[in-house]
């Protein structure tokens, strides 16, 4: 079995309004553990809708500049980077259908997805790099959960981005689909537009039945 270390904390490094950087892409490297990859997720709070996690091994010599936590990128940023990711790295993306967490529960489905987005890259990483704190059950390479890593790690900025990207596009599509809920205006979050259409019309296909208040046992209190 491969070694994998714990999870950290971002206090014991710099402070993260420096943005990621390659240092612990580098870090592996230095140990013979190259190509490296990054994984991240999103779509783990709402409501409706997958979870979708990416996986990116970038190219040293050519990353495209302004990559970060997707989180703090405007709609527009994502979208110009989410190209320029896929033209000069290596991807991959993975998806948790609403049934799929229902089933297992969020964390798992998670985990799971950005598993397969990892299996799925078509060059084997030897290291892994993991946003949270938690580690991805089955997976063949080394690995390390990054807390707060889409902020200290270039590659999983991009997954984070390509995560981001992807899904929303999903929910767009899906407010074609079901245009009761506004799914491309919120993405599925939780939003009083989203929770006033599920009183009136009731949860669809792509809700998530073990979230709150969407439960049985909520519903029947």
């Amino acid at each position: 079995m491969k070694s994998r270390t714990p999870p950290d904390s971002p206090d014991l490094f710099a402070d993260l309004s420096a943005g990621p950087s390659f240092e612990f892409e580098q870090l592996a490297e230095r140990r013979g553990l190259f190509p490296v990859a990054g994984t991240d997720e999103a779509g783990r709070g709402p409501l409706a809708g997958p979870v979708v996690a990416a996986a990116v091994i970038l190219d040293p010599m050519n990353t495209p500049p302004g990559l970060n936590d997707s989180k703090k990128l405007s709609a527009s940023q994502r979208e110009r980077l989410f190209d320029s990711i896929l033209e000069t790295s290596i991807v991959s993306i993975a998806s948790s259908s609403p049934r799929h967490i229902d089933r297992r529960d969020i964390r798992k489905a998670s985990l799971d997805a950005m598993r397969r987005a990892v299996a799925g890259l078509a060059v084997a990483p030897r290291h892994v790099l993991v946003d949270g704190r938690d580690v991805p059950p089955s997976l063949t390479v080394s690995a390390q959960a990054l807390v707060k890593g889409d902020s200290r790690s270039l590659s999983i900025a991009a997954a984070s981005i390509v995560a981001k990207v992807m899904r929303d596009r999903m929910m767009a599509r899906a407010g074609l689909v079901h245009p009761a809920y506004g799914f491309e205006i919120h993405a599925g979050y939780g939003t009083e537009r989203h929770r006033s259409a599920i009183a009136v019309h009731g949860p669809c296909l792509l809700h998530r039945m073990s979230f709150r208040p969407l439960r049985m046992d909520d519903a029947a209190d």
